[in-house]
């Protein structure tokens, strides 16, 4: 019976071992999702691991060769709980590939404010500036008050573009 382990990959080589991991027949899964990231002062929208590090391969303990999977290409090895390998539930696997959309993008849920909630702009004119969340728009855009010289101001901002304040 086949059942979902870890690999534990090199860094940023999580596609390399996947492709590799695949060419010599084994079944691999690697979540992909979408994230904003800071470039150069820049926000930009990658699609990258959804666990850097970290791929699923599916493997029975007892049909399947496991020896070549630890020297391939893009692996550091693969992840065990002392002597036993570390074996993934397969709802976990079937509850991430539901979350997919049609590209294979996992669809992660925007993180929903609450009236009140401090936050910090993350780009624009404003960028670094603190601000309470007031309230939602339409598409996507969100209503924050900014203290300007002792007064609140309501600004109309991307909802993409506030961080929690921690």
């Amino acid at each position: 019976m086949k059942s979902w382990y870890l690999i534990h990959s090199k860094p940023r080589q999580e596609r390399i071992a996947g492709e590799n991991l695949e060419r010599q027949g084994y079944a691999i899964y690697l979540p992909m999702a979408g994230f904003r990231r800071r470039h150069r002062g820049r926000s930009i929208h990658t699609i990258e691991p959804m666990f850097p590090r970290y791929l699923f391969i599916h493997l029975s303990d007892q049909a399947d060769d496991w020896g070549p999977i630890r020297s391939t290409i893009g692996v550091s090895n693969l992840v065990h709980f002392g002597q036993i390998p570390a074996l993934v539930p397969d709802a976990l696997i079937t509850n991430l590939r539901g979350r997919e959309d049609e590209e294979g993008i996992q669809i992660i849920p925007a993180r929903e404010f609450q009236e009140g909630d401090k936050v910090r702009i993350a780009e624009g004119p404003f960028e670094g500036y603190e601000a309470i969340f007031h309230s939602k728009t339409a598409r996507d855009r969100v209503i924050v008050l900014l203290k300007i010289a002792e007064n609140y101001a309501r600004l109309k901002v991307d909802q993409t573009v506030i961080e929690p304040l921690s």
